[in-house]
């Protein structure tokens, strides 16, 4: 029997979604596919274990969540300062969900890297305060209170303009 039997299947059903999450927590799409590519890796190491009936998803992305964290700690992972771009000259047309989708992204990059990581999984992936509780480690109070936070920091840093 091989050792990682059923690790190519899991791979090829969750990719897109564990790196949509990288994405989102990176806000890059070089240092998302790094950052899949090491959680992948460790992965493939407990793969046994996992298999027999651990949760390899939870697992996966408790490990995107802990690496993003991690990697921000050792500002391997740059955070964008500059002040929001201008998006198209006066009179010229642009697409409003782009521009809304770079100012959140714009915000979010500007969050700490637990409260990205909150925002990510409780809105983007739509996980329960307790769901996002065990993935980040932490109590459903703490995910309350830092979602309150990260989300006021959110709108103060989003212009209101752009959802005009």
């Amino acid at each position: 029997m091989d050792r990682y039997e059923g690790f190519h299947e899991f791979v090829r059903t969750r990719q897109q979604s564990l790196m949509r999450t990288a994405y989102l927590l990176t806000g890059n799409a070089h240092l998302a596919e790094d950052l899949l590519q090491t959680v992948l890796t460790r992965v493939a190491s407990h793969w046994v274990k996992l298999a027999k009936g651990g949760n390899p998803e939870a697992y996966a992305r408790k490990a995107l969540v802990n690496q993003t964290i991690s990697w921000r700690r050792r500002k391997r992972i740059e955070v964008f300062e500059a002040e929001l771009p201008e998006f198209a000259a006066p009179g010229q047309p642009h697409d409003e969900a782009t521009v809304r989708r770079l100012a959140l992204l714009h915000a979010l990059a500007r969050l700490t890297p637990k409260q990205r990581a909150l925002i990510v999984l409780r809105f983007y992936e739509d996980r329960t305060e307790h769901e996002t509780a065990q993935l980040m480690g932490v109590s459903i109070g703490t995910v309350k209170s830092q979602t309150h936070y990260a989300l006021s920091k959110l709108r103060a840093l989003v212009p209101q303009e752009v959802y005009r």
